[in-house]
C-alpha cells in the first residue's frame, strides 16, 4: 500500500511539470504571508538592540516545547532611556502608539536572543498590553496598536494575535506601556 501511495505522489509531481520558478516563489510567499521576517526588519530600517539583563528575579524569556513566553518589556529608546508618563495626561495617543512600537522592538530583540532567528516564528499567539494611563483614559487599544501593527508588519499573517489592552494606574519606572507576549516557534 505504501508503495502505491509513493508511486501516485511521484506521478503527480511528474505530471505537474517544472518546479515553480524563483520569481513565482516570491509571489507565492507574498500571498501566503510567508516572508522573511529578518529581511523585513532590515527593509524597515529596524536594528534590534542588545537585550538588557532582568532587573529582578526573573528571566527575559522561557521556552517550553514550541511556545516562548516573553517577560514584559517597555518602550526603551536607542539611548537606553524609556518613554515615561501617563497616556491621557503626559502623553498623547500618538506618543503612546510610538511607545508601543518601541516596546515591540524590545520584544523582538528578546525573542531573537531566545530563538536565534525570527523566521522560526510560527505565530504570535497572545499579547497583553498594559498602558500607564489616567483613570478616565479609554483608548488603550489605540496605544497597544503600536505594538500589534509592528508585529504584523514583521511577521505578516503570522503576527496577527489575540490581545488584551488594559489600563494601569502605574507601571514600573513610570513607563508608558508594558507588553508581554506568547509566541509559537518551530
Amino acid at each position: 500500500m505504501r508503495y502505491l501511495f509513493y508511486s501516485m505522489v511521484a506521478l503527480m509531481i511528474i505530471s505537474c511539470g517544472d518546479a515553480p520558478k524563483t520569481e513565482n516563489m516570491e509571489v507565492l510567499k507574498a500571498q501566503t504571508g510567508d516572508f522573511d521576517s529578518e529581511a523585513k526588519l532590515k527593509e524597515m530600517g529596524i536594528e534590534l538592540p542588545a537585550v538588557s539583563a532582568p532587573v529582578a528575579n526573573y528571566v527575559n524569556s522561557v521556552r517550553t516545547g514550541n511556545l516562548v513566553y516573553l517577560s514584559g518589556k517597555g518602550p526603551q529608546k536607542p539611548d537606553g532611556t524609556f518613554i515615561e508618563g501617563k497616556v491621557g495626561a503626559d502623553l498623547t495617543i500618538e506618543q503612546g502608539y510610538e511607545a508601543g512600537k518601541l516596546t515591540a522592538i524590545q520584544s523582538l530583540a528578546s525573542l531573537k536572543a531566545e530563538i536565534g532567528n525570527l523566521n522560526k516564528v510560527k505565530r504570535v499567539v497572545k499579547v497583553l498590553g498594559m498602558v500607564n494611563c489616567t483613570p478616565d483614559f479609554r483608548d488603550q487599544p489605540k496605544v497597544v496598536n503600536g505594538y500589534s501593527d509592528l508585529m504584523v508588519a514583521v511577521f505578516g499573517d503570522r503576527g496577527k494575535h489575540a490581545r488584551s489592552a488594559v489600563g494601569m494606574g502605574s507601571l514600573p519606572g513610570n513607563i508608558a506601556i508594558e507588553v508581554e507576549v506568547f509566541i509559537e516557534v518551530e
